[in-house]
């Protein structure tokens, strides 16, 4: 039996899947995967992105890009490569744990860490996907049009929740900072006015 026949019926297609069944860290076992569910007539399906602080967006869309066909792999950028595009304080979860949350959403069925510095559009050419799901964000039109070198179809979805990610953690920053502002200042206020007694003395 062979490592691909092993994934698939202990692991992404049983009723005890997990994470350790789900993650694959490995490309070339990625490639054998993936040829070996083609070869079996399954229609395979790809998306990628960040997925910090997975919420229900995450779990809707998700759940659209499966009805596109049978094994959905989902690609999660690495720690490095959010940083690189999003700024030093992002992920707010780390890749490990990003990793996993996905892993255990019952709509994906393998999971891969996409690095900062592999070529560009590596997964999608290691996966050649039947489908590649994205978001109006994702690519330009030429992007698109150059994509279809690699994927059989692509299908672009709209946001399947009212807020992003970056949109929770801006509010999430401002409540916070309206709060410090409120207790810190009348302390604040208190020492100048304690400082300015003392000078005057």
């Amino acid at each position: 039996m062979t490592e691909a026949n092993i994934t698939i019926n202990k692991g992404i297609f049983g009723l005890n899947a997990n994470f350790s069944h789900r993650y694959i860290s490995d490309y070339k076992k990625l490639t054998k995967l993936v040829d070996h569910c083609k070869g079996l007539g399954l229609e395979v399906v790809l998306t990628q992105g960040t997925y910090d602080m997975v919420h229900i967006g995450h779990a809707r869309y998700f759940e659209e890009a499966k009805k596109h066909g049978d094994l959905l792999i989902v690609g999660v950028d690495s720690d490095e490569k959010v940083r690189a595009r999003k700024g030093p304080e992002r992920p707010v979860v780390p890749q490990d744990e990003r990793l996993e949350m996905v892993a255990h959403l019952r709509s994906v069925d393998v999971v891969v860490l996409k690095q900062h510095k592999a070529p560009k559009w590596s997964l999608i050419k290691t996966v050649r996907p039947d489908v590649l799901i994205a978001t109006k964000e994702t690519y330009t039109k030429a992007q698109l049009k150059e994509l279809e070198k690699y994927c059989k179809k692509i299908i672009v979805l709209d946001p399947m929740a009212t807020t992003s990610t970056s949109a929770k953690i801006r509010r999430l920053q401002i409540s916070t900072a309206k709060s410090l502002g409120k207790q810190l200042t009348p302390k604040i206020m208190s020492t100048i006015e304690e400082v300015l007694e003392n000078l005057k003395r």
